[in-house]
């Protein structure tokens, strides 16, 4: 399996560019941001190419999919994004649906599947795809919408578009609902791109629950041909961390 570093959960004080230097030099070729709105793209493209890292994804500006309301701006953040993606290399974009509205749900599941139908052709006309993501509320995102991987795997099956799909994030849905194999092998045509951290505490991927040795083996074996994000806060030395899990993991 491919390994993706998301930098900013590791270096939160320095810049993108150095920050691709610096995996660059211990042996990743891939990586993730969240928010794009803030950097220079150019200057980072050129860091990615100087470097031979790929950027794998970027988030969206907007998350507000969920509420009927917003879907004017979640569409033009997406076009802006979708634009973004494409200046940098990026072929997927995160988008998270929204805060619970306390509406009824299958309204507010309904707003999220017309989103993403009206995003769908954006998508395939620039070779975008477009991943929605569950979150535990729990810890981290008390309050969101979309918790559970069965109704993501649901809506983008729905929507029936191969540039709609979703990351799996292993640590939110240890979190949420355990089954972790289970339910990413039995919806693996879904599933775009994975993410990953011990839990708990979202930390390094040994220091937790899950074995991802066993993890990665069995969804590698399943055929997945995709990348898992790194997407945890490391409890040493940042570059010491990502040694250690290339070490033990890729």
């Amino acid at each position: 399996m491919r390994a993706s570093v998301v930098l900013p959960c590791f270096f939160p004080q320095a810049s993108f560019e150095g920050a691709v230097e610096q995996i660059a030099r211990i042996g990743y070729d891939a990586c993730e941001i969240w928010g794009w709105k803030d950097i220079d793209i150019q200057r980072f493209k050129d860091a990615l190419l100087k470097n031979a890292v790929e950027l794998l994804s970027i988030c969206t500006t907007d998350f507000r999919m969920n509420d009927p309301a917003y879907s004017q701006a979640w569409l033009s953040g997406l076009r802006e994004s979708v634009l973004a993606a494409g200046a940098l290399g990026a072929k997927k974009l995160i988008t998270q649906v929204g805060q619970d509205t306390g509406k009824d749900r299958a309204y507010q599941r309904d707003a999220i599947y017309e989103n993403l139908k009206k995003a769908a052709p954006i998508l395939e006309d620039n070779g975008i795809t477009l991943m929605i993501e569950p979150l535990n509320t729990l810890f981290d995102h008390k309050g969101y919408f979309l918790w559970s991987s069965k109704e993501a795997f649901d809506i983008v099956n729905k929507v029936d578009s191969p540039f709609v799909k979703v990351v799996f994030d292993i640590y939110h849905q240890q979190v949420t609902e355990g089954n972790i194999l289970n339910n990413i092998l039995d919806n693996l045509d879904y599933v775009a791109h994975l993410h990953a951290a011990g839990h708990p505490g979202r930390t390094d991927l040994q220091l937790g629950e899950n074995d991802y040795r066993v993890i990665f083996d069995r969804i590698d074996k399943a055929g997945y041909e995709g990348a898992c994000g790194l997407e945890y806060f490391p409890s040493t030395d940042a570059l010491d961390s990502l040694k250690r899990a290339k070490e033990i993991y890729f």
